[in-house]
């Protein structure tokens, strides 16, 4: 059987899913891997037999989405080009990890597409929804990647269709420890705003993990890094509280990782807006912005010794195994 498993390049998010989830793929059938996108940084260590522009969203400066860069990077010939030019045809079974050009391609040519991604997840009827609702953002989040048939992951299993996340067996292996610092994911920040506004906590040591720098450095008690997986992955073990966007695996990570954890939500960026409203639900606190008038909300969090308790159990393998198995031909 051939199967060509999409992943999305945006954030690093589902290129970690794809870690474990490809090796399982490998085992079932004949697998080519695309991937497309401009804004990961995590590279697969299998081979990726499409590489494509696809539709990035670019990351801002001050905490959300450039969306006037995110417009002028992804034309619409170029688009269309990669939809075209893609042989879905010759494939047994495509399964799709929110990837707009295999999920497009499939749609034209009316071939069945699996979708199975967070954002079908986070989407569903039945999870849990921010009070405000963005309409474009909703829309486009709906259309970005369509599937023929839908199984999402969750922070929790709100529908027989929707399972609690992939764990990479990297991250479920660690032994976590407290070393007293707190880790800290926000790529829509730059380093400027995240040294102005973190410094302000002198007594707490940040260990900042950032897409704007290349090079380590420390200024008082920030120290930048630049993001490399494994010694990400090594901080927040050992963190006490980890401070990141409102994305999925990072937060999912830390709570498998039993840390305290605090969540931004990008602007422009309804996922992360819905994934606020389920980690608020479940107990982890929220703020909008690192404006001054959030200082206190991040110092309760620093002082507080709540935990969010979670039970995310291994079933990568059988989940694949069984869609596979349902769907193919």
């Amino acid at each position: 059987m051939k199967i060509l498993y999409a992943v999305q390049g945006t954030g690093n998010g589902h290129l970690c899913r794809a870690l474990d989830i490809i090796p399982i793929l490998q085992t079932l059938g004949e697998v080519d891997v695309l991937v497309s996108g401009i804004q990961a940084d995590i590279e697969l260590p299998f081979p990726v037999k499409y590489r494509l522009h696809g539709l990035s969203f670019i990351f801002g400066k001050s905490g959300g989405v450039d969306l006037w860069r995110t417009f002028m990077s992804s034309t619409v010939r170029r688009f269309m080009k990669e939809i075209n030019s893609l042989p879905v045809e010759k494939y047994d079974l495509i399964i799709n990890d929110f990837e707009p050009i295999s999920a497009w391609a499939c749609q034209t040519r009316e071939i069945p597409c699996i979708g199975l991604s967070h954002q079908i997840g986070a989407l569903h009827p039945a999870s849990p929804k921010p009070e405000e609702t963005d309409m474009l953002g909703k829309f486009i989040m709906k259309n970005y990647a369509p599937s023929s048939m839908a199984y999402g992951f969750h922070f929790k299993a709100y529908h027989d269709h929707i399972y609690t996340p992939v764990i990479r067996e990297s991250i479920r292996q660690l032994d976590p420890k407290d070393n007293g610092h707190y880790t800290v994911y926000l790529p829509a920040y730059d380093d400027a705003h995240l040294l102005k506004n973190l410094s302000k906590f002198s007594d707490v040591k940040w260990d900042v993990y950032s897409k704007h720098n290349k090079k380590k450095f420390t200024v008082k008690n920030v120290t930048i890094n630049p993001i490399r997986s494994d010694t990400f992955v090594k901080s927040m073990a050992n963190a006490s509280g980890v401070l990141c966007g409102a994305g999925f695996e990072t937060p999912a990570e830390a709570l498998f990782l039993e840390k305290k954890l605090l969540v931004i939500p990008m602007k422009n960026q309804y996922e992360q807006h819905l994934n606020a409203a389920a980690l608020e639900q479940m107990g982890v606190p929220v703020i909008n912005s690192l404006k001054k008038k959030f200082d206190y909300a991040i110092e309760a969090w620093l002082n507080s010794k709540i935990k969010v308790t979670v039970d995310y159990p291994n079933m990568t393998r059988e989940i694949v195994t069984k869609i596979v198995e349902k769907y193919k031909q």
